[in-house]
């Protein structure tokens, strides 16, 4: 799901040396002061309350277990499905296959695959690394709109080193982030076959899902992952622990096993904050929950209540970035804008998805604009992105280069919404895009629901227009 894997957006912009993981603007570019933002009073509009998820969305159950040597994790990952428009199959994608994941050396294997309704089953391409980037399970009949099937799938995911992705091991921790076959449906539309792409950039869809984990892994680590956490088991014989989690509303899963000490907070509004360090490592856990719960402050200021109940913040070596997942951060730097913009992704891909692959910048630009907000380095940073060619609603397979795409989803993306946010008033502004977010809460948006969302703000959607974010 969703790894934010810029290796830095201004670096188009600025030709800065390009960075792995999702990161923010600051620290990159020297540029102007920030442009004063006019805030005309807010237009009067009526907005639904927060939508509520599928009733009838995927059942997701993942088992996994972590080798002694912290470098093999086989599993068992169970799918109930109810499709709502007739199947003749069911699609995961095996994102640790991906070009650039693959070349650190990790890999996802299916092993065996169960189900009353199965018949086959079959790797794709998709222009990933071997065996394939997709894994299709074949039904004996179609599948019905609103029947349900369940699925199991047996699983072997190798985590690679040598540097930041989303699957990985480093010392004293393991890493693995879409570690699962990632069920690839969009409700409404159907599978996602999207390719996968050379550059460093999501190309997922996946529908919200009711998920519950299980982790074993040695007793010496702390577990830190999406969800819930309950406390875990006791070592058992053999040195293990068990810990267990559980989020109603999961795109995708992150796991960090590691020495982490760990800190926890609860906001005002009941949100619980994990944040873990390693050993020596800074910032500290306490600092790190610290900045977790003011990040989510500062932004629940623009964007409204928090989505999830929980969220928890490993902190990995640093890789100058980090990479989102629902309710859970793979924070691999110090950069407080770092966190903020991976904070935001919380309600730009967790609660509000999209298909990374059609529309990249519905995520990234939102998160981009949104750390900006709290930052106001980082709003200056993006003023000369602002000139960067190209449309900002442009496809994976429109960007050639990591340096093409950085420019144009997180840099003219990020610029256009502040530019936009600035024609149409900051306040009626941010109150659209509270709108727009509560509106399409756990569904998989699309530029027209942004459209849809700035009807009333003519003065900001044309902003979006003439970036190529919109059509006209």
């Amino acid at each position: 799901m969703n790894r934010a894997p810029l290796r830095t957006a201004v670096a188009a912009v600025a030709g800065a040396a390009l960075l792995s993981g999702c990161t923010s603007f600051v620290d990159t570019v020297t540029a102007p002061e920030p442009a004063t933002v006019s805030s005309p009073a807010v237009r009067q509009e009526s907005c639904p309350g927060r939508a509520e998820p599928d009733p009838d969305r995927p059942r997701v159950g993942l088992d996994f277990r972590l080798a002694d040597d912290l470098r093999t994790v086989t599993g068992t990952e169970t799918v109930v499905f109810t499709p709502d428009r007739p199947v003749e199959e069911l699609v995961f994608r095996l994102v640790p296959n991906g070009p650039d994941i693959a070349s650190a050396g990790s890999r996802l294997v299916v092993d065996a695959v169960r189900g009353d309704d199965v018949a086959g089953s079959r790797y794709e391409s998709l222009g990933a690394s071997g065996p394939g980037g997709g894994y299709v399970v074949a039904l004996d009949e179609p599948l019905e709109a609103g029947d349900t099937t369940e699925v199991e799938l047996d699983f072997t995911l190798t985590l690679g080193s040598g540097g930041f992705e989303r699957v990985g091991s480093d010392e004293d921790v393991s890493w693995w982030a879409s570690g699962a076959p990632l069920l690839a449906w969009e409700p409404g539309v159907g599978w996602a076959r999207d390719p996968f792409v050379e550059i460093s950039g999501e190309t997922t869809t996946s529908a919200a899902a009711d998920t519950t984990v299980r982790v074993s892994a040695p007793a010496d680590l702390t577990v830190l992952m999406t969800g819930d956490q309950a406390e875990p088991t006791a070592p058992d014989a053999a040195g293990r622990r068990t810990w267990t989690s559980q989020e109603p509303v999961a795109r995708d899963v992150s796991v960090a096993a590691g020495r982490f000490t760990t800190a926890e907070r609860t906001t005002p509004e009941g949100v619980r904050v994990t944040a873990g360090a390693l050993p020596g490592a800074e910032p500290t856990a306490d600092e790190l929950a610290d900045a977790t719960v003011e990040a989510i402050a500062d932004l629940e200021e623009h964007l409204g209540p928090f989505p999830y109940g929980t969220l928890t913040v490993p902190q990995l070596p640093d890789y100058r970035g980090g990479i989102e997942y629902p309710s859970s951060i793979l924070q691999a730097s110090p950069s407080a804008e770092v966190l903020v913009h991976e904070v935001a992704h919380m309600w730009f891909y967790g609660m509000v998805g999209n298909s990374q692959y059609r529309d990249p910048w519905l995520d990234e630009a939102f998160a981009t604009w949104a750390e900006a907000l709290v930052h106001p380095s980082s709003a200056a940073e993006l003023e000369p992105a602002l000139g960067v060619h190209g449309d900002v609603g442009a496809a994976m397979d429109d960007f050639r280069t990591q340096r093409q795409y950085g420019a144009r989803v997180y840099g003219k993306g990020g610029a256009v919404l502040l530019a936009a946010r600035e024609a149409a008033g900051a306040e009626a502004f941010d109150a659209a895009v509270r709108c727009y977010v509560d509106a399409a809460a756990w569904t998989i948006a699309t530029p027209e629901d942004v459209a849809a969302a700035l009807a009333d703000l003519p003065e900001a959607r044309d902003v979006l227009v003439d970036a190529g974010a919109l059509s006209g």
